[in-house]
C-alpha cells in the first residue's frame, strides 16, 4: 500500500461487504503527494514515537500540578482502549511511544487484521484494579496506579455494553442478559433509559421503528392512569344552592364600597325583596284594572252595534257632518261591522274588479310552477310571514289555519305591481295579515291595494324616484315634533337622529310590529277615515308615551330603545315572566288606554289647517 497514489483503508463491516475509504485531501493541491496517511494502530505509534515533544509537554504541564490534578487528568483521559481492540491505557501508551523505537515496514501489523477487531468492540463499565473502565476483551492485570484508593465510596458499576458494528443499526447496541446491577435504582433506571453510549454515526435515523428494549421482569415500569379515568376523578359537580362567594358577598352595596355589618346586609335585604314583592303585587293589580277597562270599553262597543246599523252603516260619510258619530268611529268598530266599514272608509280608487284577485293569484301560480317567479322575492314573502303577528300562531307556515290564503295574497299583489316595475316590500304581510284577520282574501286584496295607493303609504312603498317624496314627509313630521315636544325634537337633534332612523319602522307596517294588537285594531279603524294625517298624529302619541325614555346620553342606547331593544327593559319583562313574542313596545308598558290618552290629548293643538298647510308647503304637487 506504501506504493499506491492513494493509501485507502478497508473494512470489513459485512458479509460481501467492504467499505472503502478515501483518506486524500478534497481540497489538496498536489504539493503533498509525497506525504501519504496511514489509519492504524502501528502507525500512529509510530507517528508518536517521531514526535517525542507531545509527550513531554504533556509531562511539563504536570510537574506545575498536584497528585490530584495528576489523578483528575489521568481518569478525564478519553484513550481507554486502543484502535486494534487491545486495552491499553494513557499511561502505557504513553510510556510506550517515549522508549520503543520506530517500526519497520516488515514489522507492522497486516491492515487485514484491523477491521476483524475493530468491527466488534465491547465497552465495559466494570472498574479495574486502578479506576479505569477496561473491555472484555483485554483485561489489563497487575496496573494499579497509587490513587487507585481514591475511587467514590458508592457503587457505580453498570451492565457490560456491546457494539457489534457488523449488524445492522437497530442492533448493534447490545446489553449482556446476564448482567445483574447492584441496586434497585440501577434496575429501574435500566428498564426506563435507553443507552446512549454507543456513536451517534452508528444511531439509526428518526424515521427508523427502534424497537424498545424488553424490561426486567424484577422491575417493572410505573403503571400510568390513562386520560378516562383522570377525566372521571376530576369531574366536576355543581351545587343547586348558592356558592360560597355568593353566601358571603354584599347585594345591597356596590363593590367599591366598604362592606356593611352582616346584620344590617341581611336587613336590607329583606326590605329590598319586601319591596320587589309590593311592586310586584302592585304591577299585577294595575294589569288586571287595565283588563278589565279594556273588556268593559269593547263590551260598549259592541252595545253600540244598534247605533251603527241604524245611523252609520247606511251611508258613512255622515261622520264626518255629526261629531257624536265621529267620536263613536273613534271609540272602536264594532268586530261584526269592521270588514264593511273598512272596505267603505278605504273606498276603490283604483276601480278594481271582485275577479281582480283570482287574475293576479292565478299567474303568480303559473309563475311558482314554471320556476320564473323570482326567488328572493319568495323567500322574501316566507321571512315576513314568519313575523307577521306571532303571538296569534295563525299564520305560523305549518299549523297556521291562514297562512296559506295569506302567502297567495302576497304572490298576487307582488304580481300586480310587476307590472309597475315594483317588488316586494318587507312590511307588506303585516297589513295582508290584519286585512285576513276581518275580512276574505278577494275583498281583502282590493282593500290593501286601495290603501297602499295612498299617496304617503305609496311613497314609503314606491320605488326609488319615490325618495324625494319621503324625505319631504320626513320634514313635516320633523315641523309637528318641533311644534308639539320641543324637547324631544332637541334631544333628536343633539344625537343627530332624524325621523328616517325610526318613522319607516312604524309607518311602512302601519305600527303593527311595536304596538299591541288591540291598539293596532283601533288604530286602523281612525286611519282609514281620517288618511294620512291620522298616520302622524298616532307617530308623535307613540313618541309621547316613551318621552320619560327618550333622554339617553349615548345615540346607540337611544337607537336601540326606539327600536324596541333596550336591554334593561328586556331583562326586567324577562324577570317578570312576560312573553316577548308580540309586540316590541310591550316592555315599555304601551297599551291602548296609555296611547289613547296622548292622542285625546293633542285635540286642542292639532289642527287639520296645519295638516293642509305643511303638505302644500313640502308636497305641493299633491
Amino acid at each position: 500500500m506504501a506504493d499506491d497514489e492513494h493509501e485507502v483503508v478497508e473494512r470489513q463491516v459485512g458479509k460481501g461487504f467492504e467499505a472503502r475509504f478515501d483518506l486524500d485531501d478534497a481540497f489538496s493541491d498536489g504539493e503533498d503527494a509525497d506525504y501519504n496517511l496511514e489509519f492504524s494502530s502501528a502507525a500512529i505509534r509510530k507517528h508518536l514515537a517521531e514526535n517525542p515533544s507531545w509527550a513531554g509537554n504533556y509531562d511539563g504541564e504536570d510537574d506545575g500540578e498536584t497528585d490530584n490534578s495528576s489523578a483528575r487528568d489521568h481518569d478525564t483521559s478519553i484513550s481507554t482502549f486502543c484502535l486494534d481492540g487491545s486495552s491499553n491505557s494513557y499511561s502505557e501508551s504513553r510510556s510506550s511511544s517515549s522508549s520503543s523505537p520506530p517500526l519497520t515496514a516488515e514489522e507492522q501489523p497486516d491492515e487485514q487484521e484491523v477491521p476483524q477487531d475493530f468491527s466488534d468492540i465491547t465497552i465495559s463499565e466494570e472498574p479495574s484494579a486502578n479506576g479505569h473502565s477496561t473491555s472484555h476483551g483485554d483485561t489489563q492485570e497487575g496496573d494499579a496506579s497509587p490513587l487507585g484508593d481514591t475511587s467514590p465510596p458508592w457503587d457505580t458499576s453498570y451492565p457490560p455494553v456491546h457494539i457489534d458494528v457488523s449488524r445492522s443499526p437497530p442492533s448493534r447496541v447490545m446489553m449482556s442478559a446476564g448482567a445483574e446491577s447492584n441496586g434497585k435504582d440501577h434496575q429501574e433506571d435500566e428498564a426506563v433509559h435507553p443507552v446512549l453510549n454507543a456513536s451517534s454515526s452508528y444511531l439509526p435515523a428518526p424515521g427508523h421503528d427502534i424497537p424498545p428494549l424488553p424490561p426486567s421482569p424484577s422491575s417493572p415500569l410505573p403503571q400510568t392512569p390513562t386520560t378516562t379515568t383522570i377525566i372521571s376523578q376530576r369531574r366536576q359537580t355543581y351545587s343547586a344552592g348558592p356558592s360560597a362567594f355568593q353566601r358571603v358577598m354584599s347585594q345591597t352595596r356596590p363593590h367599591f364600597l366598604p362592606p356593611k355589618n352582616r346584620q344590617e346586609d341581611q336587613k336590607h335585604m329583606a326590605d329590598w325583596q319586601a319591596m320587589m314583592k309590593q311592586s310586584r303585587a302592585a304591577e299585577e293589580k294595575r294589569r288586571k284594572a287595565l283588563q278589565e277597562r279594556r273588556v268593559a270599553r269593547e263590551l260598549k262597543v259592541e252595545q253600540s252595534m244598534y247605533k251603527w246599523e241604524k245611523e252609520i252603516l247606511p251611508d258613512w260619510r255622515v261622520v264626518y257632518k255629526n261629531p257624536n258619530l265621529r267620536r263613536l268611529w273613534w271609540s272602536g268598530i264594532p268586530t261584526k261591522l269592521r270588514a264593511s266599514m273598512w272596505q267603505q272608509a278605504v273606498g276603490n280608487a283604483l276601480a278594481l274588479s271582485n275577479d281582480n284577485y283570482r287574475n293576479c293569484l292565478s299567474r303568480a301560480t303559473r309563475a311558482l310552477s314554471s320556476g320564473s317567479f323570482p326567488a328572493e322575492t319568495l323567500q322574501a314573502v316566507e321571512k315576513d310571514i314568519l313575523s307577521t303577528l306571532p303571538a296569534l300562531h295563525i299564520f305560523h307556515p305549518e299549523t297556521g289555519p291562514l297562512y296559506q290564503d295569506l302567502r297567495d295574497m302576497l304572490c298576487a299583489w307582488v304580481v300586480s305591481r310587476a307590472d309597475e316595475g315594483l317588488g316586494y316590500v318587507h312590511g307588506t304581510a303585516k297589513i295582508a295579515g290584519m286585512i285576513l284577520l276581518n275580512m276574505k282574501p278577494q275583498q281583502g286584496f282590493i282593500v290593501m291595494r286601495n290603501l297602499l295607493e295612498r299617496h304617503c303609504m305609496r311613497s314609503l312603498y314606491g320605488s326609488v324616484a319615490a325618495k324625494d317624496d319621503v324625505e319631504a314627509y320626513y320634514r313635516i313630521f320633523d315641523t309637528l315634533l318641533a311644534d308639539c315636544m320641543p324637547k324631544i325634537y332637541f334631544n333628536f337633534k343633539q344625537h343627530q337622529i332624524s325621523p328616517g332612523a325610526y318613522l319607516p319602522d312604524w309607518l311602512i307596517p302601519l305600527f303593527l310590529d311595536h304596538l299591541p294588537f288591540e291598539a293596532c285594531a283601533r288604530l286602523w279603524d281612525v286611519l282609514l277615515l281620517e288618511g294620512d294625517s291620522f298616520l302622524f298624529r298616532s307617530a308623535l302619541a307613540v313618541l309621547a308615551v316613551l318621552e320619560p325614555r327618550l333622554f339617553f346620553p349615548d345615540r346607540q342606547e337611544l337607537l336601540d330603545l326606539l327600536r324596541g331593544e333596550n336591554k334593561a327593559a328586556l331583562e326586567v319583562a324577562k324577570r317578570e315572566g312576560r312573553l316577548l313574542d308580540g309586540a316590541k313596545y310591550d316592555i315599555y308598558g304601551v297599551d291602548e288606554e296609555t296611547l289613547w290618552e296622548r292622542i285625546d290629548s293633542m285635540e286642542d293643538w292639532w289642527k287639520e289647517s296645519t295638516w293642509k298647510r305643511l303638505t302644500q308647503r313640502e308636497l305641493p304637487d299633491l
